[in-house]
């Protein structure tokens, strides 16, 4: 009988992508054992429109060139091209769709979002679909005993796994930029050129 493939789906904004993300999805590769993991740019992020955010092809044409060089890295379209407001349930039902039961997908976020599943859409379904694998900075303090009481009454499966590069995050690399400031070594040398050309982050309407 062939054995279960793994996927990893490595779901964000993506805005932009950096080597947090990048480390995050390849300790997630080799700690579980993936096959591979999908970068899942989302389309319309409904937990986010309280802030503008890039072009929804911009983010996901970043991430292709900052993945391209991975052969274990791939990046999906499915919530760029999905009308409305991307919802992570709606995702994962499709990829289960798709791979069918022969496969085991792993969800890869942050501790942060992780804490937060039970707020999420349709929570309680994604049981079943996928386990959660949430990365943390090293000392992240994880004893939040609500949170884990809530997300083990939906009977949901988290697994966690520090990633020093956490410390960079897409929101200082957002303010770097506006404020002029270097972002060479928070991110791939591929997605600052990209920044650049197009002139992104650097203040309203870019």
């Amino acid at each position: 009988m062939r054995k279960k493939s793994r996927l990893g789906i490595m779901g964000g904004t993506f805005d932009p992508i950096h080597f947090g993300h990048l480390v995050t999805a390849e300790e997630a590769l080799v700690q579980f054992n993936l096959d591979k993991v999908l970068f899942m740019p989302t389309g319309q992020p409904a937990r986010k429109t309280n802030r503008s955010v890039a072009p929804s092809e911009h983010r996901y044409l970043m991430t292709v060139v900052a993945t391209a060089s991975n052969p274990d890295f791939e990046v999906s379209r499915m919530e760029i091209d999905r009308p409305g407001l991307t919802y992570t349930i709606d995702t994962m039902r499709e990829l289960r769709d798709q791979f069918g039961p022969r496969t085991d997908l792993y969800f890869i976020t942050g501790a942060d979002a992780v804490w937060e599943i039970v707020s999420w859409k349709d929570a309680q379904d994604f049981q079943g679909l996928c386990k959660f694998i949430a990365a943390t900075r090293p000392g992240y303090d994880l004893h939040e005993p609500l949170a884990v009481e809530q997300i083990e009454s939906k009977g949901l499966h988290v697994d966690y796994i520090e990633v020093p590069a956490l410390a960079i995050s897409s929101t200082g690399i957002r303010q770097r930029v506006l404020g002029r400031r270097p972002v060479r070594y928070l991110l791939p040398e591929s997605v600052a050129a990209y920044i650049e050309k197009y002139g992104l982050y650097r203040g309203e309407g870019s």
